[in-house]
C-alpha cells in the first residue's frame, strides 16, 4: 500500500491557502469567509496563521488611509447610520445620478478593475476549494491503492504566494501575486493530471474528468 503522507501534506498546504484567500475576500467584503455553511473543514493546527496574517491588514493604515477612516466614520456618525451590506452600494443623487459608496475598509468604490479583480480572486477560491474536495474524495483512497507522483513544492509555493498577497493592500504587487497564485494553481492541477495519465481504474478516471473542469474554470487572467 502507498504512503498517503504527500497527498495529506499537499493537501495541507493548499488548505492553509484556502483559508487565507477566504479571509481574504472577508476583509474586501467580497465573500462569506471560511465559516460559510458548506465551506470545507480546514485542519485545526492551520485555523491560526491566516488570520493571524489578516488582522495586519486592519490594523496597519497605509498613507493617507488613517485620515480617510475617520472622516468615513464621522460622517457615518453624524447621520446615524451603518452599512447595511459590505458590498459597494448605489445612492441615488438628486439629479438621479448614481454615485458609488467606498467598499470597506477605505478600499474606494467598486470600478471595473475592482469588480474583475474580485472576479479573478473568486475564481482561484472556487477552483482551490473544488481541488481540495477532489483530492480528498477520489486522490486519497486511490494513492493508498496504487502509487502515483505528488509535487508537494508547487502547493509549498501556492500557500506561500496567497501568504504574501493577503498582506497587500491594492496595486500592480496584488495583481501581481493573484496572477501568480492563479498560475500556480493551475500548475498544479496540470501536474496531477500528468500523475494520473497511467492509472487505469474507473476512480482515476473520474478524478482525471474533474480536474479538467477546474482547469477550464481558470482561465489565463
Amino acid at each position: 500500500m502507498a504512503s498517503p503522507a504527500p497527498l495529506v501534506a499537499s493537501i495541507s498546504h493548499q488548505m492553509v491557502a484556502l483559508q487565507t484567500l477566504q479571509l481574504l475576500q472577508q476583509e474586501w467584503g467580497w465573500g462569506d469567509g471560511p465559516g460559510r455553511p458548506g465551506s470545507l473543514r480546514e485542519p485545526d493546527h492551520v485555523s491560526a496563521a491566516p488570520a493571524s496574517r489578516l488582522s495586519q491588514l486592519r490594523t496597519r493604515p497605509g498613507p493617507g488611509r488613517e485620515e480617510a477612516g475617520r472622516g468615513v466614520g464621522a460622517s457615518l456618525e453624524g447621520d446615524g447610520a451603518q452599512a447595511s451590506s459590505p458590498e459597494a452600494e448605489v445612492v441615488r443623487d438628486a439629479e438621479g445620478g448614481a454615485e458609488l459608496l467606498p467598499l470597506p475598509g477605505d478600499r474606494g468604490p467598486c470600478t471595473l478593475a475592482r469588480m474583475a479583480m474580485r472576479s479573478a480572486l473568486a475564481r482561484v477560491v472556487d477552483s482551490t476549494s473544488e481541488l481540495v474536495s477532489v483530492e480528498q474524495t477520489l486522490l486519497g483512497p486511490l494513492q493508498q491503492e496504487r502509487s502515483f507522483p505528488i509535487h508537494l513544492k508547487d502547493s509549498v509555493e501556492f500557500r506561500n504566494i496567497c501568504s504574501h498577497l493577503a498582506l497587500q493592500i491594492e496595486g500592480q504587487q496584488f495583481d501581481r501575486d493573484l496572477n501568480a497564485a492563479h498560475q500556480c494553481l493551475k500548475t498544479i492541477v496540470k501536474k496531477l493530471i500528468q500523475s494520473l495519465a497511467n492509472l487505469p481504474s474507473d476512480t482515476h478516471m473520474v478524478a482525471c474528468a474533474s480536474l479538467r473542469q477546474i482547469l477550464q474554470n481558470l482561465p489565463d487572467i
